[in-house]
């Protein structure tokens, strides 16, 4: 099953590669970048927009890394509480059974 999953994957990269390749082909026209106030020099359409798309996925990580760091934080926030909420229970347990005999 690991080995068919595995082929999968390289298929559906290999396919992912091929069709990068004919549309960067497909694009080679140069064009100019205008972003507001400076102009890059005519690159073909198809680094731009692999340019575009790594920006956007280092963007993400960056972000989602970020929102995880916060969420891992409050988490351990969390299980430290519980700790000291369980501890104050086996405490007051162990209290009432002295109590009681």
């Amino acid at each position: 099953m690991k080995l068919l999953r595995n082929l999968i994957y390289i298929a559906v990269v290999l396919a992912m590669a091929a069709v990068g390749a004919l549309f960067a082909l497909q694009n080679e026209a140069p064009v100019p970048l205008d972003v507001l106030v400076y102009t890059f020099e005519p690159r073909s359409l198809a680094l731009w927009l692999l340019i575009a798309f790594a920006l956007g996925g280092v963007l993400g990580l960056v972000m989602s890394s970020a929102l995880m760091l916060r969420k891992r934080a409050a988490l351990a926030t969390v299980n430290r509480q519980l700790a000291k909420c369980k501890a104050e229970v086996d405490k007051l347990r162990t209290a009432g059974l002295k109590d009681g005999e």
